[in-house]
């Protein structure tokens, strides 16, 4: 059995001093991917003791950065992605480990928020360009691959509260939810765009073990009482390859008791694998 967790931490070090270790402990995890780290590695390291440390810092200094923390240390790492001239720093980390007899490659990412009509929404379709480009390699590097983390994009229209105000900003475009129409579907897909792309055939464990039904959320805006309304985002996947989906035994979003006892905007989510 395999425990994997993932969660935005919206900078480690406010959610150290908020409670994030206290979490971190408890949870029995094999592997915690983090995105939105916002500290070097030399900063990181202190914080969590007793891990396994793989991290990728952004270019820019404070902004975004993924790691990989591990009970075992990870076989092999790249943080190649995209195009020679995109800048990928910070937002896409792939491990591979060896727990127990059995192998899975774990990718840490963080998607652009990006922003409807601006050159930053120009960058978040670079990046899932370079996601579509790259799954197919990962399929065939390894049978059991999970990318895991904040992919800025509520798929479906029962992954956000309030929907139908959202469709025109980015996180609920059409033309952001169609990559992952192919991410998921099967064969040639009519995505909701009206683009054809290719499905790649991986599994969404949240919605899967979910069901149809609203959630649950991940993330939830700092703004009036949208905690406490549960009017979220289900914007963190477990993002897994079909072998690895089918060994999916539990899954879970650690949402805090109460607003005053988050450490992060972004809900932990937790799935053990039996492989």
């Amino acid at each position: 059995m395999i425990r994997l967790a993932s969660v935005n931490v919206n900078g480690i070090r406010a959610a150290m001093r908020k409670g994030m270790g206290e979490w971190l402990e408890s949870v029995n995890a094999d592997i915690v991917t983090l995105q939105e780290v916002r500290a070097t590695e030399d900063i990181l390291v202190p914080l969590v003791p007793g891990w396994h440390v793989l991290s990728d810092e952004a270019t820019a200094k404070g902004r975004a950065g993924v790691a990989l923390l591990s009970r075992e240390p990870a076989v092999a790492h790249r943080t190649d992605f995209g195009a020679v001239d995109f800048d990928s720093k910070g937002r896409w980390l792939e491990g591979d480990f060896e727990i127990g007899g059995a192998k899975i490659t774990v990718v840490s990412t963080y998607v652009h928020s990006g922003e409807a009509d601006t050159p930053k929404q120009v960058e978040k379709f670079k990046f899932l360009d370079a996601m579509n480009e790259r799954m197919p390699q990962l399929r065939e590097h390894a049978e059991h691959v999970a990318i895991v983390g904040d992919l800025n994009v509520g798929h479906r229209e029962f992954d956000i509260k309030n929907w139908r105000g959202n469709r025109k900003k980015s996180g609920f475009l059409p033309s952001e939810r169609s990559y992952f129409d192919g991410f998921f579907g099967e064969g040639e897909v009519e995505a909701i765009d009206g683009v054809t792309r290719p499905g790649h055939g991986w599994a969404d464990v949240g919605r899967r073990f979910a069901g149809e039904v609203d959630g649950p959320y991940t993330w939830w805006s700092n703004r009036g009482q949208a905690f406490d309304n549960d009017t979220g985002w289900r914007i963190d996947y477990h993002m897994v390859s079909p072998a690895l989906a089918a060994s999916v035994e539990h899954y879970r979003v650690d949402r805090y008791p109460s607003y005053d006892t988050r450490w992060s905007d972004h809900a932990p989510v937790v799935v053990d694998y039996n492989i």
